[in-house]
C-alpha cells in the first residue's frame, strides 16, 4: 500500500505510464518501499535520490515520500484500539458503498466524498501529496473503487 501511495504522489501532474516505466528504479531508490527503511532516510538520502537518473527527481515529492513513511510507521503505533492498525486498513476503510457508474468521459469523477475524506484523514495524520484526486486514483488503482466507463471493454455492465 505504501508503494502505491508514494507512486501516486509522484504521478501527480504526470503520465502514469511515465511512473510505471520507472517503477524498478523507484523501488531501488526507496529501498523496496519498506516504510521503516524510508522513514529512517535523512538529508544524505534525499541528495542520493536526487541523483538517481531513473526516477522523477522532485525534491518535494521525495520529501513527501519520507514524511509519508514516517506517518505510516506512526499509524502502526497508534494507541487507538478502534482505529486502523496499518495504512491498508485505513485506506480500505474509505471504500464507497457503491461505485460511480459514469457513462462518458465527462462523467468520470476526479474526486468522491470518500476520497475527500481519506485525503483529509491522511493529511490530519501528517501525510503529504495525498489530495482527494490523488486518493481517488489510488483507490481505483488498488481496486477499492471502479471509475471505468460503463459499456466499455473495461466495464461492460
Amino acid at each position: 500500500m505504501f508503494e502505491c501511495l508514494v507512486l501516486e504522489g509522484f504521478q501527480a501532474g504526470l503520465s502514469w505510464r511515465t511512473v510505471l516505466a520507472k517503477r524498478n528504479a523507484f523501488r531501488a531508490a526507496f529501498r523496496g518501499f519498506i516504510p521503516d527503511r524510508v522513514a529512517a532516510f535523512d538529508n544524505a538520502d534525499i541528495e542520493r535520490i536526487l541523483t538517481e537518473p531513473g526516477i522523477i527527481r522532485n525534491r518535494r515529492k521525495i520529501e513527501a515520500a519520507i514524511t509519508n513513511a514516517r506517518a505510516t510507521v506512526a499509524l502502526r503505533g497508534d494507541a487507538d484500539p478502534n482505529g486502523p492498525s496499518h495504512l491498508g486498513d485505513l485506506v480500505w476503510s474509505y471504500r464507497p458503498p457503491q461505485d460511480p457508474r459514469p457513462r462518458s468521459q465527462e462523467e468520470v469523477p476526479t474526486q468522491l466524498p470518500e476520497s475527500q475524506a481519506l485525503a483529509a484523514d491522511l493529511k490530519g495524520r501528517g501525510f503529504r501529496f495525498v489530495g482527494p484526486t490523488t486518493m481517488l486514483a489510488l483507490m481505483a488503482a488498488i481496486g477499492i473503487v471502479n471509475t471505468d466507463i460503463v459499456g466499455t471493454h473495461r466495464r461492460p455492465v
